[in-house]
């Protein structure tokens, strides 16, 4: 069947060649021949390795050429399962599943659910937005902000952080040397453009943030401003998020507060936390505090992640042995949860490495 329609599209393609732009040919025909000579002819090349072939083409392909081919040729493509309502296999945009994963795998931490729920949601759905997605999430280790940046991945990507939409940058280890600040600036600067070139939608996480070099975030800061382009490039459909552990001690400074008071933590609201996170990140010494970021005020939200209780670990004891397709009693979760250490030393309310090392540690817990 395939060959009994092929050899007459390519026939056509010989007699008509004169009358088409080649370019245009060239570049919608390397789409389809990537794909069969990767999946048909089992050429030695890797699936989703070229953004080129992930996108499928769409719109008028190619001026004056028989409709009927054209068609035919796409149907048939996406008969296979290679097409996405999108148009870009890669892009999932699922927010239903974000919700879920945020208020199902999440534990204590409601203003993360709804800040970042609302935020995603509403630049996903607004393709007219003046500027690119900026979040920087806020907290101690172990609160969920890795974690809640690998959800996002998982919900808008379908190889989630492995997709080539996606880019994790770690400032220690991508940028350890300050003597080489210039030649980073650089590198960095090509890989967000190319990332952007490559992908209609993407996302950048930026780990220990607090740690980048002031003068590495503003070599990036036109690329989170209001810009129709840089140097004729379009980043407004891009998603930043920066993880940081700073103003984690005034978070657990306003959640015992409180806690003393008797007020219930779910009670703290945005407007408890967000301006101090601010004025904290303006005060404290960093890449993030000395950046044309802040001055300009790019940053959309300064998401906090509150410390982690008691409850909350016993919750994530129970994820980690159900990610191992194990069932625990809640002796042995209170066997976990307490094995843990707590601070402040009167209180002991909070969890001091939140659920960072629960996975590893019901090690110790099994048969």
């Amino acid at each position: 069947m395939f060959v009994r329609w092929l050899l007459p599209l390519i026939c056509a393609l010989s007699a008509e060649a004169d009358i088409f732009p080649l370019d245009s040919i060239s570049n919608v025909s390397s789409y389809y021949f990537n794909y069969f000579y990767c999946n048909i002819w089992e050429g030695e090349c890797q699936p989703h390795q070229d953004d080129a072939t992930q996108q499928v083409p769409v719109g008028d392909l190619w001026p004056g050429f028989p409709q009927d081919y054209t068609s035919l040729l796409h149907q048939w493509y996406c008969s296979l399962g290679q097409c996405c309502e999108s148009g870009d296999c890669r892009i999932t945009n699922n927010i239903t599943g974000l919700a879920k994963d945020l208020q199902t795998k999440l534990h204590g931490q409601h203003l993360v659910q709804s800040v970042v729920l609302k935020a995603i949601q509403g630049f996903i759905n607004n393709p007219e937005s003046n500027k690119p997605l900026t979040l920087s999430f806020h907290g101690w280790t172990g609160t969920g902000k890795n974690f809640v940046a690998r959800i996002i991945s998982d919900n808008l990507y379908r190889d989630g952080v492995k997709s080539e939409c996606v880019r994790l940058f770690i400032a220690p280890f991508h940028f350890p040397h300050a003597r080489l600040l210039d030649t980073y600036k650089g590198q960095l600067r090509e890989a967000i453009r190319d990332l952007v070139l490559r992908c209609p939608q993407t996302l950048f996480i930026f780990d220990e943030a607090e740690k980048l070099h002031p003068g590495l975030i503003d070599a990036i800061k036109p690329y989170m401003d209001h810009y129709d382009n840089v140097d004729g490039v379009s980043y407004r459909r891009a998603i930043f998020i920066f993880l940081s552990n700073i103003g984690g001690a005034t978070i657990n400074d306003v959640a015992l507060d409180f806690w003393h008071s008797g007020q219930n933590r779910e009670d703290i609201g945005m407007e408890d936390l967000e301006h101090r996170l601010r004025a904290e990140t303006l005060e404290t010494q960093g890449g993030f505090a000395q950046s044309e970021l802040m001055a300009d005020h790019l940053i959309d939200f300064f998401v906090p992640f509150l410390p982690l209780e008691y409850r909350h670990v016993k919750l994530c004891a129970r994820d980690a042995y159900t990610a191992r397709g194990l069932e625990a009693d809640e002796a042995t979760l209170d066997e976990v949860a307490k094995a843990m250490l707590y601070v402040p030393k009167e209180e002991r309310l909070f969890s001091a490495q939140g659920c960072k090392s629960i996975p590893q540690r019901i090690n110790f817990f099994l048969p």
